[in-house]
């Protein structure tokens, strides 16, 4: 991708022995039709000639803040792209400007813009901030296709059909670094996907804990002044830390929705104060005829609420209410008593309150608020959609049987169905119910991920994995809503052609299709190599002239991944990566050579000695309760090679290839 290009000298330097080739350009225009983006353009009339980007410059109005920092932002992430720098300056156009412009225009909304590109100037306006910055995305992708050279000559007006396009992602039941969030909401950015929802607590399903609600896994992610130790010891967000990634998203169109997850999913407030958790439904339900649950939870969402700079920094806050039981009519009234008081509740401290639709399962006399309140809408069984619109509510399409992954689950998807999403699907689809278009009901869309089998050895970039196709696949549809122009068997294509955004590549891509991407004649200890990792579908192959090593000996590191001489358990060859440790049933022998290959793929690492199979770590069913319930542990490994530990063993003919070599 354009991340290795753009580094491809300074990568060089790094790295005497490197060979690192070119990733494909992105997909080409076809003659004068449209220019592949994503998501696609909702129009485009081309004209002929293209826009020289040599020498072009960002102008903006005097007067024009918004499209000042806009002008910043393209420049910023031009500069990161492909490598040349883009003059930024206010005043009047000039012959060869890329002229940006926020003015007032109805038709366009709050994220349309229009974009007109002639041979002798670029003109990009919009209504607002966030529009004119949708449409950068544009121009950066069509770059893409010339490695920033030139941009083709044609106009588009471009508006989204779906105000909210988004993604929901458990960060309680698998804890996700802050740094992979910040990155996400670059990707987001970059396909004009604005909402990201983050799943704050959960809890890991009792059977899998030998059926103990106190062994079972619980977590709240978030630092918490008001309940000192409710905070995961595992794996948290400082509230500050917090605060700032919020603003920072939300200067590049993204909205967070913060999501505390009450009253069942609630293990880690019952772990916390064991009162607060039902004896009749289990630990992971509130007791909701309980009224100590108020007070409690009243000042934990005022801790994140309250004061001119919240916590939770955006419009909108879901405050959970999923799967909650509806056997007893006296629980589903304190159930709709509870709903009404914390939408009410984050209402008062003027957010936007949001719930996962739970009122056709939960269906009473207590009245639940409806207006100004947003719904969830995953599974028509709990709430039917178009009988919650009926009522005043709006949703956010989210049909579990769809939209849903469990990554490694053997239930819902592990990838989602993206050619019958990208073909079939439209976001006015939940479930058995098909909304009219423009059905201002149906606010937009959002796709999940949920980590709901807590120590199933999925990482982080195994979720990523699973995250880009759908992410791609789904920005899609939810800026058009109509069937897609490019054919997908085309679209699945070219889509691999674009960046992840500009500076993030954690695919781990590099070179060309089935190319070696870098070799070392020795790898030295404590040196740096030119890229930091290879991802899924790589081989990595050394020779290494064995020397005694002492346990926890590091051959390569990563920021998200090391790999081990010998491991600091057993003193064998092996990895870790979040949190999980793994070994090879090989150590190097002292006075010995052996040719080492490590194949690895999205299922299985793979470790070869002198050309035979060692070791296969593929994926293990571990079985629990005498077999009624089994869980898929996964032992993959996107391979780090940035830095070089030390270690006392000679290590030569390093070569890593993006692909695994047939047998």
């Amino acid at each position: 991708m354009n991340f290795t290009r753009n580094l491809k000298k300074q990568l060089l330097l790094l790295s005497a022995g490197a060979a690192l080739l070119a990733m494909p350009a992105a997909a080409q225009t076809d003659g004068g039709s449209k220019p592949f983006t994503i998501p696609e353009v909702t129009s485009w009339t081309a004209t002929s000639g293209t826009f020289a980007m040599d020498g072009a410059r960002a102008s903006y109005a005097a007067d024009d803040e918004a499209a000042a920092r806009v002008a910043a932002l393209l420049a910023d992430d031009y500069k990161t792209l492909f490598g040349r720098k883009l003059k930024t300056g206010k005043g009047n156009a000039k012959a060869g400007d890329l002229r940006l412009a926020v003015k007032a225009d109805a038709s366009l909304g709050d994220e349309g813009y229009r974009l007109d590109v002639k041979a002798d100037g670029v003109t990009l306006t919009a209504a607002t901030e966030r529009g004119l910055y949708w449409g950068t995305r544009t121009v950066l992708q069509m770059l893409e296709a010339t490695e920033g050279a030139t941009l083709p000559c044609g106009a588009t007006t471009d508006v989204p059909k779906y105000a909210v396009r988004g993604f929901m992602l458990d960060c309680a039941r698998k804890y996700i670094p802050m740094d992979y969030l910040r990155k996400l909401v670059k990707i987001l950015s970059y396909y004009k996907m604005n909402t990201l929802q983050i799943h704050l607590n959960d809890n890991g399903f009792k059977q899998y804990f030998g059926h103990d609600w106190n062994r079972t896994y619980g977590a709240f992610r978030l630092e918490c002044d008001t309940y000192p130790g409710l905070t995961a010891p595992d794996g948290s967000y400082t509230k500050d830390e917090f605060r700032a990634f919020q603003k920072e998203a939300a200067a590049l169109g993204v909205n967070i929705i913060p999501e505390i997850d009450v009253p069942a999913h609630s293990l880690a407030f019952a772990h916390y104060k064991p009162e607060l958790g039902s004896k009749e439904y289990g630990m992971d339900h509130l007791d909701l005829g309980n009224p100590d649950i108020y007070p409690f939870f009243d000042a934990l969402f005022k801790e994140y609420l309250e004061g001119d700079d919240p916590v939770f920094v955006g419009k909108i806050v879901n405050i959970g209410t999923d799967e909650y039981s509806n056997a007893k009519k006296e629980v589903v009234e304190q159930f709709r008593k509870f709903t009404d008081h914390y939408l009410r509740l984050v209402e008062s401290y003027g957010k936007t309150p949001a719930c996962w639709g739970a009122l056709t399962h939960a269906k009473g006399e207590t009245p639940v608020k409806v207006d100004g309140v947003i719904q969830n809408w995953w599974f028509n069984g709990y709430a039917k959609p178009d009988s919650m619109a009926t009522l005043g509510y709006k949703g956010i399409g989210m049909t579990d049987g769809w939209l849903y992954i469990v990554p490694a689950a053997g239930y819902y998807y592990d990838y989602l169905n993206t050619q019958w999403l990208y073909d079939s699907w439209t976001p006015n689809m939940v479930g058995n119910v098909t909304f009219k278009e423009g059905d201002p009901a149906v606010l937009g869309s959002q796709f999940a991920v949920w980590n709901d089998h807590v120590g199933n050895g999925i990482s982080v970039k195994d979720i990523h994995h699973r995250v880009m196709p759908a992410l791609q696949t789904l920005s899609c549809k939810m800026w058009r809503g109509e069937k897609a122009t490019v054919p997908f068997a085309e679209f699945d294509k070219k889509r691999n052609g674009l960046s992840e955004a500009p500076g993030v590549n954690e695919l781990g891509r590099y070179g060309e299709p089935s190319s070696t991407v870098l070799t070392a004649a020795e790898v030295k200890p404590g040196s740096t190599l030119a890229i930091p990792e290879i991802g899924y579908g790589y081989t990595v192959s050394f020779t290494i002239d064995g020397r005694k090593e002492q346990p926890g000996t590091v051959l390569f590191r990563s920021p998200s991944a090391t790999f081990y001489l010998a491991d600091p358990v057993s003193g064998l060859m092996g990895y870790t990566r979040d949190g999980y440790l793994y070994t090879f049933r090989y150590s190097p022998t002292p006075g010995r050579k052996d040719e080492i290959k490590i194949e690895g793929d999205n299922k299985a690492t793979r470790l070869y000695v002198n050309g035979t199979l060692r070791d296969d770590l593929s994926v293990r069913t571990l079985v629990f309760n005498e077999g009624k319930d089994k869980m898929y542990y996964q032992s993959t490994l996107v391979f780090p090679l940035g830095e070089v530990g030390e270690f006392e063993s000679t290590v030569t003919n390093l070569n890593v290839k993006n692909y695994i070599e047939q047998k």
